[in-house]
């Protein structure tokens, strides 16, 4: 069977991988990059840029207790090409990964027909094909707009910028302003609604008030232009560089002519990943839902899976999200109620200096008392990101808080979680 993959991403190049090892002769597409907006725009630069964050406020805390005697500067211009240079090693690795599966890829543009795909005058026949070509910012159609910048331009500052006006609320938005914030932008979030909306009040909270306490986060302001030097809204100016972050827009331009789209462009999928064509899949960005890496490539396995013929389902049930920030932020929500529990976060490592300032994070939890069910876990901790992956996973496979009662964590640790669930487990006891 033929399989075209159009789209190198974290969906796409999960699915060519998937699909090979199930028999499948698979071309892979991409247009310019292995490995796509996370490892080459998103995830990967924001990590990398907060290991620099984190090391300027380590070092700026250790000043301050007398510890040691530095004041970093920031040469904004290396870190940028220090991220380019390891994200080119990156990609080189994935590229390999890719090829040894048995993957064919084409770099070039795609131009998808009926049974076919055409990269620089050569066509590429398939039996089925599977989209995966992601997705970009969306601009709005705001005066000004070509003075704003993304985070597809993120590393192209030529230093830190003295003032940064961010628009949006969202986990992009979030990021980085703590970015900047930290490397000492004066840094102004703008928010058409609600500042992180999705997230349970008291953890945005904690980010507004501790992660984000030298950034000022304005509600409900309508931007009206964009300036070279700032930005005109309902609430007045604000001077300092622009950066957009206010939503993506899914790239179906290229297949719209084959397949069902919905209002955004996102390509109509059902839990099978097939879109309205019989022989055509999508995934990932393009489908216009969580919009995750983890959930991409998910959704890419999927697809690969029922374009070979083998019968799979997405579930997005438990699905774990993250911000990064100098703790990450983690949580997973079921949308039920329960009574609901917090913690402080644990001193140890990466978080042993922050004990001082009461500043070590936080975990609250949220139990049905009767049935043992973990409703929701939010957390804010060095390790919050790992271990909301696994405890997202004994969710879905149906763990109560009892089952934990034996549980022996690897100390030291900033795991609040487990002594959470602990506390609920009595709890559940005596309301039985």
């Amino acid at each position: 069977m033929k399989l075209v993959i159009v789209g190198g991403g974290s969906a796409g190049r999960t699915a060519s991988i998937e699909a090979s090892e199930l028999g499948a002769n698979v071309t892979l597409i991409e247009t310019d990059k292995i490995g796509g907006k996370c490892v080459n725009q998103g995830c990967m630069v924001v990590c990398a840029l907060n290991d620099v964050v984190r090391t300027v406020q380590a070092n700026k805390k250790f000043k301050k207790l007398g510890i040691i005697d530095s004041n970093p500067n920031i040469n904004f211009k290396n870190v940028s090409e220090g991220i380019i240079n390891t994200t080119t090693k990156i990609r080189e690795i994935l590229t390999h990964e890719t090829k040894k599966a048995g993957v064919k890829i084409v770099m070039g543009a795609a131009k998808i027909e009926e049974g076919y795909v055409t990269v620089d005058n050569t066509n590429y026949p398939y039996d089925k094909l599977i989209i995966a070509t992601g997705s970009n910012p969306f601009i709005p159609d705001t005066n000004g707009n070509e003075y704003a910048k993304t985070y597809k331009e993120m590393l192209e500052y030529p230093e830190v910028p003295e003032e940064l006006i961010i628009v949006g609320s969202g986990t992009i938005a979030t990021e980085v302003a703590g970015i900047f914030s930290g490397l000492g932008s004066k840094v102004h979030i703008l928010c058409r609604g609600i500042f992180l909306k999705e997230v349970d009040e008291d953890i945005k909270n904690y980010i507004a008030d501790v992660l984000l306490k030298d950034v000022e986060i304005h509600e409900h302001v309508d931007v009206e232009e964009i300036h070279e030097d700032g930005v005109t809204t309902n609430e007045g100016k604000f001077k300092g560089e622009v950066f957009l972050a206010v939503g993506m827009i899914p790239n179906s331009q290229a297949v719209k002519e084959l397949v069902e789209t919905g209002k955004r462009g996102e390509i109509v999928v059902n839990k099978r990943m097939e879109t309205s064509h019989e022989n055509i899949y999508a995934a990932g960005d393009v489908v216009g839902g969580i919009g995750t890496t983890p959930v991409a490539r998910m959704e890419g396995v999927v697809a690969a899976r029922n374009a070979c013929g083998i019968a799979a389902e997405v579930d997005y049930k438990y699905i774990p999200s993250s911000i990064t920030l100098h703790h990450d932020v983690s949580y997973v929500n079921t949308g039920k109620e329960g009574v609901e529990g917090h913690i402080p976060g644990s001193g140890g490592p990466n978080a042993y200096w922050d004990v001082l300032d009461s500043e070590t994070g936080m975990t609250k939890m949220s139990v049905d008392l009767e049935t043992g069910e973990i409703t929701s876990i939010s957390s804010i901790s060095p390790s919050s990101r790992t271990v909301l992956a696994y405890m997202s996973k004994f969710m879905r496979d149906g763990y109560k808080t009892h089952d934990f009662e034996n549980f022996v964590e690897a100390h030291p640790s900033t795991d609040a979680v487990y002594k959470l669930i602990r506390f609920f487990a009595g709890h559940e006891q005596e309301s039985k």
